[in-house]
């Protein structure tokens, strides 16, 4: 019997991200050109970047789409019709849009596939409608919306559903806020977001006798879907994206395993009713993230859901330390360091499938073989060989708070 499982959606804020999503499962990622995106701080794609993106995804059976979701003016739609002539003619599987005029321009001078923006707020049937009416081949709805209404729009509007399962919030609607404008003079809805809801404020009641509080009351928990996983399925959302395209290489491929190795036990097995649910949660916990929540995705959010405290490491996070650019028996494991590591560190060497491969690093030469104790970023250094390891998996070790 088969089971529809959604589409596992990643991050990849450049050409290194992207081919790590992909290797570790991610079905499609999505990507920014050097403009018309809302993550200028990114290292984005050049063109030549773009298409080979493209290439390396497509090879591999995965898709990539290139978000357009700025609010454009004038001056930028004049540039507009060549980039996206151009991401056509790579054979680009959509683009991201929430800007009427950028939708317009689009469905005018090519026929790419348009996917709108969680940035227009799609918390409805009938915007839906509006939407397929323009062209849209897909809506990725606000995140005020719970799954269950998601289900609605996707089978009342006769269109695809994306929605957001993992990452970053914000206390805005679907990020249309303008915070960042007035406290640091950066358009937040062109890209150019100060995360200013993170900052710790003073709330002044003008109580008599009472002093100010203060506090992170704009600053959301992360989201994080994972135990809710049979209602997206129940529901038959389309795609479940993974937000983060400025996070680290070790975030993408951690999310797109997570992910997709949870969806691939469910379409197996038929549920999720397994002690590998605690695997994967523990999996989700080792990277760099506040406190998680559920957000919306079942019930409406409330207070709970707000990250009341200065951004700090958790306990459970570990770091990348590069990842292996060589394993065989002949070799060992070499690996381009990336933060630095001691002999004796415990590592943990990420499979594009399975378990995670455990190691100490005991021995540590240089490729010159010459012994090593601590390592340097930006050096190769050879491990002994271990069982499982392949060439561009990611490496890992315990980090400190």
């Amino acid at each position: 019997m088969s089971y529809f499982v959604p589409e596992v959606l990643a991050p990849a804020g450049s050409l290194d991200k992207l081919k790590v999503a992909i290797l570790y499962g991610a079905d499609a990622v999505y990507v920014g050109g050097q403009k018309f995106g809302l993550r200028t701080a990114a290292e984005n794609f050049t063109l030549e970047e773009l298409k080979e993106g493209v290439n390396f995804a497509h090879e591999r059976n995965a898709k990539v789409y290139v978000v357009l979701n700025s609010f454009l003016h004038d001056k930028d739609l004049d540039e507009l019709p060549d980039f996206v002539r151009y991401l056509e003619e790579i054979k680009i599987d959509a683009v991201i849009v929430s800007d009427l005029g950028v939708v317009k321009t689009v469905a005018e001078h090519t026929k790419l596939h348009i996917h709108i923006s969680t940035q227009a707020s799609v918390l409805n049937v009938e915007s839906a409608k509006l939407w397929k009416k323009m062209g849209a081949t897909r809506v990725i709805v606000g995140r005020e919306l719970s799954v269950k209404e998601s289900g609605i729009i996707k089978r009342e509007a006769g269109l695809e559903v994306e929605m957001f399962i993992h990452g970053s919030m914000c206390m805005a609607y679907s990020g249309n806020c303008v915070i960042s404008n007035f406290t640091q003079g950066r358009d937040s809805n062109r890209g150019g977001c100060a995360h200013s809801c993170r900052f710790e404020y003073s709330i002044d009641f003008g109580l008599k006798d009472k002093e100010s509080i203060k506090a992170y009351f704009m600053s959301s928990k992360d989201l994080e879907g994972i135990r809710v996983l049979p209602e997206f399925i129940k529901e038959e959302i389309d795609s479940i994206k993974i937000e983060g395209r400025m996070k680290s290489n070790l975030y993408a491929g951690t999310m797109s395993k997570t992910y997709k190795e949870a969806l691939d036990y469910y379409r197996d097995n038929g549920d999720f009713l397994s002690e590998k649910m605690l695997m994967w949660e523990s999996e989700l916990g080792k990277v760099s993230h506040r406190d998680y929540t559920e957000a919306s995705l079942v019930d409406k959010a409330g207070d709970s859901s707000i990250y009341n405290e200065r951004e700090n490491s958790n306990d459970n996070e570990w770091k990348s330390i590069g990842h292996v650019v060589e394993a065989s028996d002949k070799a060992g494991i070499i690996i381009e360091v990336r933060n630095a590591f001691n002999q004796g560190d415990e590592l943990e060497i990420i499979p594009f499938k399975g378990e995670i491969l455990k190691i100490t690093a005991n021995e540590i030469m240089s490729m010159m073989m010459n012994p090593i104790t601590r390592t340097k970023p930006s050096t190769l250094v050879k491990l002994p060989y271990h069982r499982g390891a392949e060439r561009f998996n990611l490496v890992r070790a315990k980090g400190s708070k």
